[in-house]
């Protein structure tokens, strides 16, 4: 695996990106990420028995030849996104005779799907409230997997009187992005208990840097933000959880998706499905083994996030929960509905025919 700044990206400062963007999925695969020795390990067993179906896919004989070079594109400072360390540490892409290049990106989805589409990336990782409004244009891009749930929260001052989502109305909420699947989400479930976020709500964008800072000064009474920012500010006790996206019916849905090119679908189906595997093992192992993915992220966490602090967010984070197949388009499908409510989607959206159009069955479930 190798992990390196493509030619043509501008230079980025690392602790910059990770403390400027937060946790945010923002997408676009032109950003810069420090390199890792990243040793392979003797590898700790992944328990099948909690999964299947994916026993039967692991089962499958790797792809023979040279190892595929494969460019996957992922935000190196989200720390749900740490199968894929874990995954290049324990060799389960080279398991599969898989040769990735990690490359970290910033800016926008469009940005990103483009560069799905057009292969200057094979695939990338993001959160579906973020990719399904842009799907729209018809990148041709296929989502193949579900990766995990959690890791976006709504914070508020500890005596600020906001105890509950629904006391968000009338109130100042700070976000990095008015298109932000944070503000998608947590606006869905507001309008779901009768609290119109487009009217009740009053959004203010802030640099991801300056969200807290906007709390601190009075200027907003709530934050949004994705781990692990968000769950650093909530070592301090001046702070609460007020909800996450693991509230609810969503605890049991994913939030973080695969989409891979769409001709590396059409034209080489194993490659597709072997890559879509690796990222499948590495959330199972994650979840089985928590301690030692915190490990294997702990090179692109910000210096004041302990081992412990990256632990106990990958076990918050459901990496055992990742839909394929005919579950995963339900999935896209009730995002889509949701969306509908907060008017990303038109009401006369056929969500059905949209989940099926940008969703992909590899594994034939």
């Amino acid at each position: 695996m190798k992990n390196k700044t493509a030619s043509h990206a501008p230079l980025v400062n690392r602790r910059s990106l990770l403390l400027g963007a937060g946790a945010a999925a923002a997408a676009a695969p032109l950003g810069v990420l420090a390199a890792h020795a990243l040793p392979f390990r003797s590898a700790p067993a992944i328990d099948f028995s909690q999964f299947p179906l994916c026993r039967t896919a692991a089962e499958a004989p790797a792809l023979t030849g040279a190892p595929r070079k494969l460019r996957l594109s992922w935000n190196a400072g989200a720390v749900c996104l740490a199968p894929l360390p874990v995954a290049v540490e324990q060799g389960l892409f080279a398991k599969r005779n898989l040769d990735v290049e990690l490359v970290n990106y910033s800016g926008s989805t469009d940005q990103l799907l483009e560069a799905i589409a057009t292969g200057k990336s094979d695939a990338g990782l993001g959160m579906a409230l973020r990719w399904l409004k842009p799907l729209e244009q018809g990148f041709d891009v296929k989502i193949a997997a579900g990766t995990h749930g959690g890791c976006m929260r709504v914070l508020a001052r500890a005596g600020s009187g906001i105890d509950k989502l629904a006391d968000l109305k009338g109130k100042t909420v700070a976000v990095g992005d008015l298109a932000g699947p944070d503000k998608n989400f947590f606006s869905i479930q507001l309008a779901r208990q009768g609290v119109d976020p487009t009217t009740d709500v009053e959004w203010r964008v802030y640099p991801g840097n300056l969200l807290q800072l906007a709390v601190e000064k009075g200027e907003a009474q709530a934050v949004m933000a994705s781990d692990p920012i968000a769950y650093l500010w909530l070592k301090d006790p001046a702070y609460k959880e007020v909800a996450s996206n693991l509230d609810g019916d969503y605890k049991d849905k994913t939030c973080c998706i695969v989409g891979l090119r769409g001709s590396l679908v059409r034209e080489e189906p194993d490659v597709a499905r072997a890559l879509t595997q690796a990222i499948l093992d590495a959330a199972m192992f994650t979840s089985q083994h928590p301690e030692v993915a915190a490990a294997a992220f702990k090179p692109y966490a910000p210096k004041t996030a302990t081992l412990e602090d990256l632990e106990a967010m990958v076990r918050y984070h459901t990496h055992h929960h990742h839909p394929v197949g005919e579950a995963l388009k339900q999935e896209l499908k009730a995002y889509a509905d949701d969306l509908k409510l907060v008017s990303v989607f038109k009401p006369s959206t056929d969500t059905a025919r949209f989940a099926e159009k940008i969703s992909v069955n590899l594994f034939g479930v």
